[in-house]
């Protein structure tokens, strides 16, 4: 939209309310969890108010937040005001409107709750983009030879049971690959972590992520679930030895990395809960979320896309010579499927700021008034849905991106930016971007140059979505 056209939209009052001071955030709260869940949330309200743009308390509210207060985006247009540091703040807040105790973290506030303005931010920020850089080359090999693993017990399983659960083994993929990355080739099982990696950090970030979990067990009545996960932060204690072990694993195999920081001025000990968290809650979090949702959707979209898939991947690497970047970047339709998934499951649903200053905001019918210091609250997965922008928006669309379509991936919103930004040290955006839109092509191209196809069955997890394989057929060309 054009400037020009962004002035002639009339300035409208921001629709919607708050309610009854704290019975309002706690009645939005159970709306939230209980009476519509997360989707209905937004939608009903949008509806309501016929606005995309419009006020509600979202959770957790009291006591856990200081302020459930917020401005709701869930259009294409105004979403990326989100990601503009000249207009507003990311401070403190990660994927909500509260931020876990630092405790969580050996007492330090990580750079995931720093602001762009706190210098040690571009430090951090800088030293997880550098460090990146320079495992660039080893990216392909260890994936490669994680997901060996995920395919045997897959297998396994399928020819033990007649199904496989799909998310535990990849979790362990996840792990493995991430710990292997970052600690100089050494696998978590040969560390004092063995095989108890991921359920360590499952357990270390839902105590962190619980104000915004509803684990749906039916014989717990809904107000006691409310009083225990949503209503007081959940101690750390609980998860001091799971989280304790992590620490030492990556503190005790990632020298070269914790000794660049001490050179950067950063404590070896706080570089070293910087990269748990990197690795833990950023990447493991996400590619938990991600892995599923792709196998999910290229699952269900059945034999006729795995025809293509199949072709595209198997002539492509036999061309190239193998599975290189070159290769990688030439797969439109592995591409594109990649960043599909990526718009209809976005591994982080939720963006919180606080606007810096009196900013205007505008959908793509009217412009909106955000005072100074209000909270701006981002749904990504209707943002990213807008019918206004991408057609046919709930169905998933395996060539949305190819050709032409690719002008749309301003659109795509994942990363806490736009796909066609890159991170800099002077954004919020994630540092390993790139690294997840290429791991979920190589899962693509290893699948296929295995599996002609395969079913599947799926239902929906506390975090994303439960994926069981039924059957695979291994490749016949």
């Amino acid at each position: 939209m054009a400037s020009s056209d962004i002035s002639k939209l009339p300035l409208k009052e921001i629709p919607g309310d708050y309610g009854l001071p704290f019975f309002g955030a706690i009645k939005d709260r159970y709306d939230f969890h209980y009476n519509q869940g997360a989707d209905a949330f937004f939608r009903t309200r949008m509806k309501n108010y016929q606005s995309t743009v419009f006020r509600t308390n979202v959770p957790p509210g009291p006591f856990n937040a200081p302020n459930s207060k917020v401005i709701v985006l869930v259009d294409a247009v105004s979403y990326p005001i989100l990601f503009d540091n000249s207009k507003v703040d990311k401070e403190n807040y990660f994927e909500g409107t509260f931020m876990s105790s630092t405790a969580f973290n050996g007492g330090y506030k990580v750079c995931g709750f720093l602001g762009t303005t706190d210098p040690k931010h571009s430090t951090l920020k800088g030293l997880f983009l550098s460090t990146l850089a320079k495992l660039h080359d080893k990216f392909i090999p260890i994936f490669i030879s994680s997901i060996s693993e995920l395919f045997t017990s897959l297998e396994k399983e399928l020819s033990e049971k007649g199904s496989s659960y799909f998310n535990p083994i990849s979790d362990n993929l996840s792990f493995e690959f991430l710990f292997r990355l970052f600690c100089e080739g050494r696998s978590p099982t040969d560390t004092s972590l063995g095989t108890g990696g991921p359920k360590a950090v499952d357990k270390w970030v839902f105590f962190q992520l619980a104000p915004l979990i509803s684990l749906g067990i039916k014989f717990v009545p809904n107000f006691l679930e409310d009083l225990v996960l949503h209503t007081f932060p959940l101690p750390y204690f609980p998860v001091k030895s799971d989280h304790q072990k992590l620490y030492n694993a990556f503190y005790n195999n990632m020298g070269s990395i914790l000794d660049e920081a001490e050179k950067l001025g950063v404590k070896r000990d706080e570089a070293c809960h910087n990269y748990v968290f990197l690795a833990g809650f950023n990447s493991y979090g996400g590619m938990k979320v991600f892995f599923p949702a792709l196998i999910k959707w290229v699952g269900t979209a059945g034999l006729s896309l795995h025809s293509r898939l199949a072709n595209e991947i198997r002539t492509t690497v036999k061309t190239e010579g193998g599975v290189t970047f070159a290769a990688l970047e030439k797969m439109t339709l592995v591409k594109s499927v990649v960043y599909e998934t990526l718009r209809m499951d976005p591994p982080v649903p939720f963006q919180t700021v606080k606007a810096r200053k009196d900013i205007v905001i505008t959908s793509h019918d009217a412009s909106f008034l955000v005072k100074k210091d209000e909270l701006i609250f981002g749904y990504q997965p209707l943002a990213t849905r807008d019918p206004k922008v991408f057609k046919n928006p709930e169905e998933f669309n395996a060539d949305r991106f190819v050709g032409d379509g690719e002008k749309l991936l301003k659109y795509v919103y994942w990363s806490n930016g736009k796909e066609t930004d890159d991170p800099t040290v002077n954004d919020k955006q994630c540092p390993g971007k790139d690294l997840i839109v290429l791991l979920g092509r190589i899962f693509l191209v290893e699948l296929f140059l295995r599996y002609d196809t395969f079913e599947i069955e799926f239902g929906k997890l506390l975090l994303g979505s439960k994926v069981t394989f039924k059957s695979v057929t291994k490749a016949t060309s």
